[in-house]
């Protein structure tokens, strides 16, 4: 198998800061929400060390970079008390999404140069030169970020929002799952492999066209 190892660093560093960026937001408005947990565990930052999880932030996207697949990870979960919050479950529910919002800002930030640049990103993934591959890169990662921490189940950070809008007895039946949520979500992708590939794939390309539109490209 042939490694492109420009890629595999760029897909590193693309990965690293934009995590980092994802769990500072969710820190960030956590603090902003009024609960201070974050802060107290030195997670109000944006050193990537803080945040990382040597098998969601780093193992996972390389292999999947490797292997040609969608890029998608997670890091570790900012902690926050949700006694503290404000507005209870939607205040949870803000808490996060201003991490896959951030995400997704990003991506869409990145498009916007790509256009400024003359060369749009596009959703084949193709690059012509190496600040092509970069700003390729920055949008597919991102995307693939914002896509997968929407998934419902929990910790992600989807969860977070049908606890919001969802009756008592689901949110009791979510809690049980929160122990295991990550194993559960792993065998789902696992178990539909492709389907989850090709549903991501989609996924980006849908906002890529998007993007696209809004800039005119």
């Amino acid at each position: 198998m042939n490694i492109d190892v420009t890629y595999i660093v760029i897909v590193l560093v693309v990965v690293l800061i934009s995590m980092t960026l994802h769990e500072a937001m969710h820190a960030y408005a956590g603090y902003w929400l009024g609960d201070d947990t974050a802060r107290l565990s030195g997670r109000l930052s944006i050193n990537p060390i803080k945040h990382i999880d040597p098998f969601l932030t780093v193992l996972l996207p390389l292999l999947l970079a490797i292997s040609g697949a969608p890029i998608f990870g997670a890091a570790k979960p900012v902690p926050f008390n949700p006694n503290n919050i404000r507005w209870n479950e939607w205040g949870a529910a803000i808490l996060a999404l201003a991490g896959p919002l951030t995400n997704l800002f990003l991506a869409f930030f990145i498009y916007g140069i790509s256009v400024l640049l003359g060369n749009p990103v596009s959703a084949s993934g193709v690059a012509n030169d190496i600040v092509g591959l970069i700003l390729t890169v920055g949008v597919m990662v991102n995307l693939g970020f914002f896509i997968f921490n929407l998934i419902p189940i929990p910790p992600l950070d989807g969860s977070r929002v049908i606890y919001a809008l969802a009756p008592d007895f689901v949110r009791r039946g979510m809690q049980s799952m929160e122990r295991f949520g990550i194993i559960i979500v792993f065998g789902l992708i696992l178990i539909g492999g492709s389907a989850f590939s090709m549903f991501l794939t989609y996924s980006i390309t849908f906002f890529i066209q998007i993007f696209a539109r809004i800039f005119g490209a």
